[in-house]
């Protein structure tokens, strides 16, 4: 195949053939989420507007539910159907998974679900770069680097950080292995398409940090203190997301009803509670999270409020939730540790995406690309202990173990197939021990 020789033969021809598919994936992926950042900025100027509008959200769900059923049900998988693509190439992604992904999460927002939107933006760039797999005829090598390269370059274009985005897409893959092979398209794509949104006009959010402290073992032994709570954090939003899913899929056998369910009671919390503060992206809690004291619960309250809704079916992303839960939990955490409220919501906003998605150097460099470099080394801190404290769980259920963070499991296996094996496990040692009691 094409794509192999030049890999081979030429280095140059190397860089210049990739130099070239990156560029037009990054235009084709920055300007998408461009627009996609716009709507949902309309989405929620609307939703802020009409109040009345989250009446309807389970009739939302509801909707784009039947829409998935009836069009996407190749595509439903998301962000999972990307990673089972790089480890066990099959099929090209279908270019339907773009608007349905971007119409469903942007009704997600209109209508007051607690979602995010990295997913919307990595499903988008990894479908539109997938479209080059059969253009091109790209073998299966060529395939995982385009779609590496999309990943990053959505990734990097909605948040803003370009080169947490080029690694986001090399880390995300596996627990503990980077694919170096498609370091320089996805590096690439994630640089222009971010100069592509700006281009557009897209503004991304600015947070303050305005302290840090001085290195001391206490600033360090406090930073590992909340690494460890916001490995926990994430490991209960993953577990409880896949808990309410597998709920879901077992009882309500209608796809549609699901999000409908998941919509009445979003829809009744919010009420009952008075909590429009937990639904949406939230990033005006965000910003406050930097800036004075807030509820030591609100990260309990954008927790619960994002996996009923993803649990339950909307679309959208995990990632700015995530945010939300980490910054108000390390805002909770500050005075206790006697840090800066906004030293140690940055800590967390970033850590707690560490444990969550097992990306601890994508994590750290978002850091440090939002607050600056001086920061670097407690955001290593707390995302690396938050990822080993978060255990063989994630977001995403498709990441195969590479490499071992504590404990033996198999490597090579799924996230997803990780509780069976327990199980089984369990039950032999049980069972070796009633043999062992008889004899």
């Amino acid at each position: 195949m094409f794509f192999e020789d030049f890999a081979r033969k030429n280095t140059l021809f190397f860089i210049l053939q990739w130099l070239l598919l990156a560029l037009v994936i990054a235009v084709l992926v920055g300007s998408a989420s461009a627009l996609f950042l716009f709507s949902l900025d309309w989405a929620t100027a609307t939703r802020l507007q009409h109040h009345w509008l989250i009446w309807l959200l389970p009739f939302a769900g509801f909707a784009v539910g039947w829409v998935y059923l009836r069009f996407g049900r190749d595509v439903e998988a998301g962000n999972n159907l990307i990673l089972e693509e790089v480890h066990s190439p099959a099929k090209v992604i279908p270019l339907r998974m773009a608007p349905l992904v971007f119409l469903g999460t942007v009704i997600s927002h209109l209508f007051g679900a607690s979602v995010g939107r990295e997913g919307t933006a990595v499903q988008m760039g990894a479908s539109l770069a997938d479209q080059f797999t059969s253009m091109l005829k790209l073998n299966d090598e060529a395939r995982r680097m385009v779609l590496m390269t999309g990943v990053s370059a959505g990734f990097s274009s909605v948040f803003g950080t370009p080169l947490a985005g080029a690694i986001f897409g090399l880390e995300v893959m596996a627990l503990g292995r980077m694919r170096y092979t498609a370091i320089f398209p996805c590096l690439l794509a994630a640089i222009v398409a971010d100069q592509v949104g700006l281009m557009w006009g897209v503004h991304h959010t600015h947070y303050a940090m305005s302290i840090i402290p001085q290195m001391s073992v206490w600033t360090l032994g406090a930073v590992i203190i909340a690494g460890c709570c916001f490995g926990l954090a994430a490991r209960v939003f993953a577990q409880a997301t896949h808990l309410i899913s597998g709920v879901m899929k077992t009882h309500v056998a209608y796809p549609p009803l699901r999000p409908f369910i998941g919509g009445v009671i979003v829809v009744t919390a919010v009420y009952l509670l008075h909590a429009d503060r937990y639904i949406g992206l939230g990033i005006p809690v965000i910003v406050d999270a930097f800036q004075h004291p807030l509820a030591p619960w609100d990260f309990l309250g954008k927790l619960a409020f994002t996996v009923t809704s993803l649990g339950s079916g909307f679309k959208g992303g995990e990632v700015t939730p995530l945010f939300y839960v980490g910054a108000t939990l390390g805002n909770a955490l500050a005075p206790l540790l006697h840090l800066p409220f906004a030293f140690l919501a940055g800590i967390g906003f970033v850590a707690i995406f560490a444990g969550a998605a097992n990306t601890p150097i994508a994590s750290t460099l978002m850091a440090i690309e939002l607050f600056g470099a001086d920061i670097g080394i407690y955001a290593a801190m707390g995302c690396v202990v938050a990822y080993l404290v978060s255990g063989y769980t994630g977001i995403y259920r498709s990441q195969r173990i590479a490499c071992l963070k504590h404990g033996l499991v198999p490597q090579g296996m799924k996230l997803a197939e990780l509780p069976a094996w327990q199980r089984e496990q369990a039950q032999a040692a049980a069972r070796h021990g009633e043999v062992k009691t008889d004899s």
